[in-house]
């Protein structure tokens, strides 16, 4: 059967002009066709016709970090915690997100191939993820849980292999462990973290010997490499290894700055957990062993990110949600805008230049002919607004492969 959205404005994430009265002709999951409903030639088939209602029609946005079984990260959680709980917790993450208009997501660590078989299976309902398993960590660093008390607080079953490998040939081993868990993507932690109770944020973590073994595995199964940095040494080591995007880049410098732009590499700044995370520790809600550092990486990380805008580095759209609350992603694109994106720049920056990261740029991204329908409709114009795209409400009907999964239309309106 065909679908015939129509009644609203076109914004197809290629970066061109708003196209007004535009139609999208979709057939079972694909898109057969764009462009204004008198420009298109129907099909003499029938067509459900699917009323926009003066909306703004725009591709499914893709959140390139996100941790879709976390809510928070307190190392105490992993004590009281049963582990079936992180799972069933993730069916409402999962919704949370899609609700809000993501319709992929790039997983930055713990859900296993069993959380992307259930989607792929429709066990549940969620935006398609591209998933890691498990960040690679030093002894020692970001994603090693073992405490100074003694007490290792990680989580630990069959499907999600140990994070915690050193020297060469123990990476190597670790990187493949992880590609057989199933992942699609290579994590390493290559500094410290705000959330982590052992490290700094600003001190390197791997060699660049090391990270080179981990690149290097990866690429021999044509799986890319996302490396967490904040310091500028552990981000400079990660770019010379040849990770494909750098996650946060708190503290990145001028040398930074020319690697990335010389190797191409993104920059995932990661806005909005930035800012929750400097607005509960104000407020006395983060640990102590968090705390400081959450403060003093908001502080520096705006400005950095700014220059990071003005160079040139390609920029997308990623959350670090499950961290920050989950539901709220697309006020990632707001924040980008205060580095000085345009609003189309932001769009974006959380569409086809986000698919082309995940290496799905020919299915997802924009609304052409012959991708996935992945659709969003919204109520404001996100180009004069882009902040209103932050409020899930304004999110009025999401589709993904050319399926309904949420619906706030006026059925009144309806035809």
């Amino acid at each position: 059967m065909y679908f015939l959205i129509h009644n609203g404005t076109l914004i197809d994430g290629n970066g061109g002009e708003l196209v007004y009265d535009g139609v999208v002709l979709i057939k079972n999951n694909e898109i057969v066709s764009i462009g204004t409903e008198n420009s298109l030639k129907l099909p003499q088939e029938k067509i459900k016709r699917i009323d926009a209602q003066g909306g703004y029609i725009l591709p499914g946005f893709i959140d390139v970090h996100s941790h879709l079984m976390l809510d928070g990260f307190m190392l105490e959680d992993n004590v009281f915690t049963p582990l079936s709980y992180y799972f069933y917790k993730a069916t409402e993450n999962l919704k949370l997100t899609l609700n809000a208009g993501i319709t992929s997501v790039r997983d930055a660590g713990m859900a296993d191939f069993g959380v992307k078989q259930a989607l792929e299976d429709n066990v549940i309902s969620g935006p398609k993820i591209q998933i890691c398993v498990m960040p690679l960590s030093i002894t020692g660093g970001h994603f090693d849980l073992w405490l100074k008390s003694g007490f290792d607080v990680r989580i630990s079953y069959p499907g999600l292999p140990s994070a915690v490998c050193d020297g060469e040939a123990e990476v190597r081993k670790r990187a493949r462990e992880v590609l057989r868990a199933g992942a699609e993507v290579l994590k390493v932690m290559v500094t410290g973290g705000v959330m982590s109770a052992n490290d700094n944020p600003e001190h390197p973590q791997f060699t660049v010997e090391e990270l080179k073994v981990i690149v290097d595995e990866a690429n021999c199964r044509g799986v890319k490499v996302m490396a967490h940095a904040h310091g500028a040494e552990g981000i400079n080591n990660a770019v010379h290894a040849g990770v494909e995007s750098i996650e946060h880049g708190t503290y990145l410098d001028r040398e930074a700055i020319r690697l990335m732009l010389d190797k191409g590499t993104w920059l995932v700044p990661t806005l909005l957990v930035n800012k929750y995370n400097r607005e509960k520790a104000e407020l006395g809600g983060l640990p102590d062993y968090s705390k400081n550092d959450a403060i003093k990486v908001a502080k520096v990380h705006q400005k950095n990110m700014k220059k990071a805008y003005k160079s040139g580095i390609p920029i997308l759209m990623g959350t670090d949600c499950g961290i920050a609350p989950h539901g709220q992603n697309l006020k990632e694109l707001g924040l980008l805008c205060e580095l000085g994106m345009s609003s189309m720049e932001a769009i974006q920056a959380g569409t086809k230049k986000a698919a082309e990261c995940l290496g799905w740029q020919d299915n997802i991204g924009t609304l052409e002919k012959g991708k996935l329908a992945d659709i969003v409709i919204c109520n404001t114009d996100p180009v004069e607004d882009i902040k209103s795209l932050g409020n899930p409400q304004n999110i009025k009907m999401v589709l993904k492969n050319g399926t309904i999964v949420k619906d706030l239309r006026k059925p009144e309106l309806d035809l």
